[in-house]
């Protein structure tokens, strides 16, 4: 499958030239998905240079680069490190991560993470994983399901909402996206409903896939992986994601205030280069799964 149709990389120029490539040196694609990213990252390596790129979902497999220079890793990037050990990997130049969902997993139906089919509630970013949305909507109890519609798709109403869903499972279980769908529309206009759904089935989604906690466990890594001045270039996609990047990047910590030593000086393993950037208008309008994205980017500073 060509990659244009698997997933269109978002802010490609700009997370590129954010890594400032050294073409000998060593570098990590966390969210490979349809290679946009890694192959721009291998055309500006020279021969003795190095990328390994990783994805826990199967389908990306067929994507892989043919590429000596190249090493796809079939995991979850939450383990970066523990792979890249394998690999005889202990410090890297750059790491680039794009946290979005690709197109492919969205336009496969069977795959249960787009509004727009019939299909079993699934969401798996790796199917071979126990727990996916039909466990999420039919077993979670008020408090935890409240808690993900609220914290995950910042809807105010979320306690009216997990609470349709458990008065409805009562009855038979939710199987469909067709079935949850039915319970959410009557709590909002016909305007908003397309929205609103979207934002909760990324709420489910990203419980299933527990990508709050793999995001705070990789960049816990980033700061003894890269080397002095390597580079970290993050897409992401929604405000709790962005806000936990932002914070990591600024303090070394995702919420707090920054620590200092005795002597006052900042205990911090990045600097921020340059600003947030997010998409051209022209971007937005050749690819509407980038309109939420937003790219920060940072170097690492002193490891003395």
């Amino acid at each position: 499958m060509m990659e244009s149709n698997y997933h269109i990389p978002v802010l490609l120029i700009e997370s590129i030239n954010g890594l400032a490539i050294n073409p000998d040196g060593v570098y990590v694609d966390v969210t490979f998905g349809g290679g946009g990213h890694s192959r721009s990252i291998l055309s500006h390596l020279g021969e003795n240079g190095k990328l390994f790129a990783f994805d826990q979902d199967p389908d990306a497999v067929q994507n892989s680069i043919a590429d000596s220079r190249f090493h796809l890793i079939q995991a979850n990037f939450r383990h970066l490190k523990r792979y890249l050990r394998f690999e005889g990997v202990k410090e890297v130049d750059g790491i680039l991560a794009d946290f979005g969902v690709s197109s492919h997993q969205f336009n496969v139906a069977e795959r249960g993470f787009s509004i727009r089919f019939e299909a079993a509630l699934d969401m798996r970013m790796n199917p071979s994983d126990k727990i996916g949305a039909y466990e999420v909507i039919n077993h979670y109890s008020l408090e935890d399901l409240t808690r993900i519609i609220r914290d995950y798709a910042e809807i105010r109403i979320a306690f009216k909402i997990a609470s349709k869903i458990i008065e409805t499972r009562e009855d038979q279980p939710i199987q469909t996206t067709t079935q949850f769908n039915a319970i959410i529309k009557p709590f909002f206009s016909a305007l908003k409903i397309n929205k609103m759904l979207a934002r909760i089935y990324q709420a489910i989604r990203i419980e299933v896939n527990q990508e709050i906690e793999a995001l705070k466990e990789f960049l816990l890594q980033t700061p003894d992986l890269l080397k002095e001045n390597g580079r970290l270039s993050v897409i992401s996609y929604h405000s709790l994601e962005d806000r936990l990047v932002k914070n990591f990047i600024r303090s070394g910590k995702f919420e707090g205030e920054v620590e200092k030593d005795f002597y006052g000086k900042p205990q911090v393993p990045f600097v921020k280069v340059g600003k947030l950037m997010v998409p051209t208008d022209q971007e937005n309008a050749e690819n509407s799964r980038a309109r939420s994205a937003k790219l920060r980017i940072a170097k690492r500073i002193d490891k003395n």
